[in-house]
């Protein structure tokens, strides 16, 4: 039985993760800073037959915490064959209008987290043979938003770090890749005003935007050995949204 964990697991994109790899058979270790949410997922999920399913509390932006989070992982699920870097968050603004504290906090939760899982988790993969690290980064790392200015910038520095793990860990027979969203129909993004929904699912080709489950399915996929060759990768999970030139409709 493989074995994965999955930060920010207990809502959106990551709960949906964690729901898809305990349907596939996986161990999974579900992370997240809220205590109370995480403790009520697992009792929810242990009540529907999934006994292989553990929580731990954990600010990912603190090594301490990832240390800790290492040796919790270790001691229930046996080891790690896959981790997936889903915890983020979203702050907007220009450049000029961005807080310190909101700077510092997006670098630290998107950016730093990957660094410190990697810490501890890696060289466990280089001592049993290999694993998997699925990112999640974004469209919005790939080309530039409006009034995104910090996400723009945190996301495009895990959409290049990828490209730097894959280089050093392949000879491992670590792969690394990540997701990249566009706007995602999470609980969160779905809070907004209908209109605003409505402007980002007309902007889409296939006009709607992605669903957590979509994203979850496209994590499995690099988690797990149906991407055996892919390395490296910034897999957009968009509808198509970055295809066009921006030229208009003739």
């Amino acid at each position: 039985m493989k074995r994965v964990l999955i930060t920010g697991g207990t809502s959106g994109m990551g709960l949906s993760a964690t729901k898809l790899f305990l349907q596939k058979g996986w161990k999974v270790m579900v992370v997240d800073i809220n205590d109370e949410r995480g403790n009520s997922l697992i009792n929810e999920l242990r009540k529907k037959g999934y006994l292989e399913v553990y929580f731990c509390k954990c600010n990912i932006a603190k090594d301490d915490e990832v240390k800790k989070l290492y040796d919790y992982t270790i001691e229930k699920l046996g080891g790690v064959d896959s981790v997936i870097n889903n915890a983020g968050i979203w702050t907007g603004g220009m450049l000029h209008e961005t807080k310190e504290e909101n700077w510092d906090r997006i670098f630290d939760v998107d950016v730093k987290s990957i660094y410190l899982t990697s810490k501890y988790f890696v060289p466990y993969m280089i001592e049993n043979g290999g694993g998997t690290i699925v990112n999640t980064a974004s469209v919005s790392g790939m080309f530039g938003d409006y009034n995104m200015a910090a996400y723009n910038a945190a996301k495009g520095a895990v959409v290049n770090l990828v490209k730097a793990m894959a280089l050093d860990y392949g000879k491992y027979n670590i792969r690394v890749n990540n997701v990249c969203p566009s706007a995602c129909a999470t609980p969160m993004f779905l809070a907004n005003p209908p209109e605003v929904i409505e402007l980002f699912n007309n902007a889409n080709p296939i006009k709607r935007i992605c669903t957590p489950d979509e994203v979850a399915k496209a994590m499995y996929f690099l988690a797990s050995d149906e991407s055996s060759s892919c390395n490296g990768i910034n897999l957009e999970i968009s509808g198509g949204l970055n295809v066009h030139t921006g030229q208009p409709v003739q």
